[in-house]
């Protein structure tokens, strides 16, 4: 091909983009360059209008009251904090010299979605993309950088999809059939299950409110949902069935899988226990690929819907800080950032592997997204109740097989000022360094007392601090149906209430490596269950207007 015939110039000056270099997955075997024809999709994250500005107007939001506060409205947000149409149009121009289209662009998300062919793909971005088997499935990624022309380069502040493997895991545990293993608790009765209006009821939910106004998204990576095991179980609660809408992003669709042990059995957790809960709430249910990709535009579409409008949005899924590309976690916490600023409420389960969160390297590990100081981290707990009232809870630890709460101190975000006064320790990898806390909060999800649920027709028990994130999602759909109004981001005022709002759990820990216990429960705000589970009717009484007068 001759200079002329060449969509590019060679000699365009080149700029590396920070925070894309790529580890690969250990046990990863690289077989070489991707060829053919297949077409490659690429989410490329733009730069957004006044930045700065949207952060102050969170920051200042955040310090008033939820009642008080003003969100930004979707068409405002747009047309202020999107990303510029001028940046568009030179993306646009930017896909055509380098032989790719420009197939959808989120204006207020900004996003654009570029695609094209392998080569040309890679002469864009300055990649070469390969092939790597690993143990757990094969993926495409990269080596090295990326990099791209230092005309646009400051327009950019993320380039995703070019690496496939999966970014996040389902944060449920099925029950285990042999109770036996289970580590001995003398205080505690023998395993149980609850459904989640046992379980609603022990944490005291306020009464007369189902969520009616509000929609509560839920983000799911995989699996699918049967709507004949849903109508089935809130048929057998007595609870009238939620309106359930899926969503599809980035072409991936509601496809259940028929496997209760699959990602089925996160889909339908999520939404029979938001759904028991917040039966008048709608739930959206968008489905994307499990890549960095998928995972943002999932969050952006849900976010941004000008459809179904979100008011809450719960997540399920996650993995460890360190798992991620650090673009990939900024495009998400920008996105968390635009949900503040729209009044929706993010919550996260906080992991389901203790204080490593799975990982081998000898160090104490955080999970994202629930690390973002932007999402409501939700943890997990072992509850014993009686007759609608709590017996006991302790921090859910069933050791390395049965699993425990994730949690501890992120080494990526710094201790935001709303956790200041919460004593959050300092970090037990080597350098002690200060970060958020995780989690915020937490709620029943050992699976020996785990939640009773029909997944794919069949009735079984789960746990996980997958549960906890759409539990907390519909106690804060019936508080924004009370309110009149959404409360948005949480995180500052909760910090901020009488500690009698929750209920504190002080007994246990969260090591299941069997090296120190460096994470403790202890009163007030831990590492491993945070503020502690919801004493809700007095959280909302909370964040009522005449709190001061109605707090009990």
């Amino acid at each position: 091909m001759s200079d002329m015939e060449k969509p590019w110039k060679e000699e365009e000056k080149r700029e590396v983009l920070a925070g894309h270099a790529r580890r690969q997955a250990p046990q990863a075997v690289d077989k070489g360059p991707v060829t053919g024809d297949q077409r490659i999709f690429v989410t490329v994250v733009l730069r957004r209008q006044r930045g700065d500005e949207l952060e102050a107007h969170v920051e200042r939001q955040a310090a008033l009251a939820p009642h008080a506060r003003v969100h930004l409205e979707r068409e405002a947000f747009a047309a202020s904090h999107g990303a510029s149409l001028d940046d568009f149009a030179e993306i646009r121009k930017f896909a055509e010299a380098h032989g790719l289209t420009l197939d959808r662009a989120h204006v207020a998300a900004g996003t654009a979605v570029l695609s094209g062919p392998v080569d040309a793909v890679n002469q864009a971005f300055g990649v070469e993309l390969r092939h790597f088997d690993h143990p757990d499935g094969s993926y495409r990624s990269y080596v090295g950088d990326v990099r791209v022309p230092a005309s646009i380069a400051p327009l950019i502040e993320a380039v995703l999809g070019l690496d496939t493997r999966p970014v996040a895991r389902p944060h449920f545990r099925l029950r285990r059939r042999d109770e036996g293993a289970f580590e001995a608790r003398s205080q505690a009765a023998a395993p149980t299950a609850y459904t989640p209006l046992d379980v609603a009821q022990a944490y005291q939910f306020p009464e007369g409110l189902d969520g009616q106004g509000q929609c509560i998204a839920i983000i799911e990576l995989g699996g699918g949902y049967d709507e004949t095991s849903l109508a089935q179980y809130f048929a057998s609660l007595g609870v009238s069935a939620p309106q359930v809408v899926s969503v599809s992003v980035d072409g991936a669709t509601n496809q259940p899988t028929g496997d209760p042990n699959g990602p089925d059995g996160e889909v339908e957790l999520d939404i029979e226990v938001a759904g028991a809960l917040a039966p008048g709430a709608k739930i959206a249910v968008y489905f994307a690929p499990n890549t960095d990709a998928g995972f943002l535009d999932a969050i952006t579409t849900a976010v941004h819907d000008p459809t179904h409008k979100p008011s809450i949005v719960s997540i399920s899924w996650g993995g460890p800080e360190d798992s991620w590309a650090p673009a990939s976690i900024a495009a998400m916490n920008r996105a968390f950032l635009d949900a503040a600023a729209l009044g929706v409420t993010v919550l996260a389960a906080a992991g389901d592997s203790g204080s490593t969160d799975g990982e081998q390297d000898g160090l104490y590990h955080v999970d994202f997204p629930a690390a973002s100081p932007y999402v409501l981290a939700c943890g997990g707990t072992r509850l014993v109740a009686s007759g609608g009232r709590i017996e006991h809870e302790t921090v859910w630890n069933d050791g390395p097989d049965g699993g425990s709460t994730g949690g501890g101190v992120s080494r990526i975000f710094p201790l935001p000022s709303w956790q200041e006064r919460a004593n959050v320790p300092p970090s037990a990898n080597p350098g002690a360094g200060s970060g958020r806390g995780v989690p915020d909060v937490a709620g029943n999800a050992d699976p020996a007392t785990g939640y009773e649920v029909v997944i794919d027709g069949e009735t079984t028990v789960i746990g996980g601090t997958s549960a906890v994130a759409p539990l907390f999602a519909a106690l804060v759909a019936r508080i924004n149906q009370k309110l009149g109004k959404p409360v948005g981001y949480l995180n500052p005022t909760l910090y901020q209430l009488p500690p009698e709002v929750f209920h504190d759990i002080t007994e246990g820990n969260n090591d299941i490596a069997n090296r120190a216990r460096i994470y403790h429960a202890g009163p007030g705000w831990d590492p491993c269950t945070g503020l502690g589970s919801p004493i809700g009717i007095r959280l909302l009484q909370a964040l009522l207007p005449s709190a001061s007068q109605a707090q009990p």
